[in-house]
């Protein structure tokens, strides 16, 4: 916990490492909270439905997404969701000829989510500067591949093997059992020599999580930060939030803006959304309330005639 200037206690996570330099860009998490956009190179995405399935359409999503304002593009190319698996070779396929054209074209951060060390190899010769595994190290091979790069791991909390179900998922104190999953994944990485600067961590929303699991990790998030990592923050268009508010996944983007505020709020650093300009305003606004950056300009109420 810290003050502001009017003594209001507000909580800035104590970050082990809080500059990053991921490719071409460096973060200041203990300043900023960066946005990372979704393309999903699938055609049963969770809630794009393979509207980006098409590699035009994917490429085109990428480019509108940095044009919106995002610091970071996710580009997956097979599903978290239990089904048939999809080959290591088909997910490359589809995720490093989009990784390649938006390289080519832009100097943003670059993610791709997968859990295959094949993947993430192909990934990174392409471009890409971050790994984003959701399954937490299944494959054991996969930190040995980030190592031999300069690419960042974000290591995700999930419980299932990849692509099967876990049902009635059960927590005795959900953000201590996280806590600690993730450290045990952060020890794996680092002996596989990814340095912790490179490391970043993600609770997992709705991964193996029921929605009372979910808001309660919400609300406990700071105890996840507490770890000293920027914490990623996957809340966007989520079942928590859909079944909280009653919506449908075309209708969750006010619900998932909200859940990134509050997240922010508790420490989260990387906010992973579909909606970025609305992100992106509503991060900066958090930002200058938390007191960590200054307003673009200031008039209203600043000279002797209110404008």
């Amino acid at each position: 916990m810290q003050s502001s200037e009017t003594g209001v206690a507000m909580y800035l996570p104590p970050l082990r490492v809080p500059v990053r330099t991921i490719g071409a860009r460096t973060f200041d998490f203990s300043r900023r909270v960066a946005v990372m956009a979704v393309v999903n190179r699938t055609p049963d995405s969770f809630f794009d439905q393979g509207r980006t399935f098409a590699l035009d359409a994917a490429v085109a999503a990428c480019f509108d997404a940095v044009a919106a304002g995002a610091d970071w593009v996710d580009i997956g190319g097979a599903p978290f969701a239990p089904g048939a698996p999809v080959p290591p070779d088909e997910e490359g396929d589809r995720v490093v000829p989009v990784v390649a054209d938006l390289r080519a074209g832009s100097d943003v951060v670059i993610s791709v989510d997968t859990f295959h060390a094949s993947v993430a190899s192909r990934a990174i010769a392409a471009g890409a500067t971050v790994i984003n595994d959701t399954t937490g190290l299944s494959d054991p091979e996969l930190a040995r591949v980030v190592a031999d790069s300069d690419a960042t791991l974000v290591l995700t909390h999930s419980l299932a093997a990849p692509r099967t179900f876990y049902p009635r998922p059960a927590y005795g104190d959900i953000a201590r059992e996280i806590a600690d999953f993730l450290l045990e994944r952060v020890d794996r990485a680092v002996a596989a020599g990814v340095p912790e600067e490179r490391i970043i961590l993600d609770p997992g929303h709705d991964l193996n999580k029921n929605t009372l699991q979910s808001l309660e990790l919400t609300r406990r998030l700071s105890e996840i930060a507490d770890l000293g990592y920027p914490v990623l923050a996957a809340v966007s268009n989520k079942d928590f939030i859909g079944e909280t508010l009653d919506a449908p996944r075309a209708d969750r983007r006010d619900g998932s803006i909200a859940a990134a505020v509050v997240a922010i709020v508790n420490g989260a650093r990387i906010i992973r959304m579909h909606d970025v300009a609305g992100s992106v305003a509503a991060a900066r606004m958090t930002e200058a309330i938390l007191g960590l950056r200054e307003p673009a300009y200031l008039k209203h109420n600043m000279g002797d005639v209110n404008e």
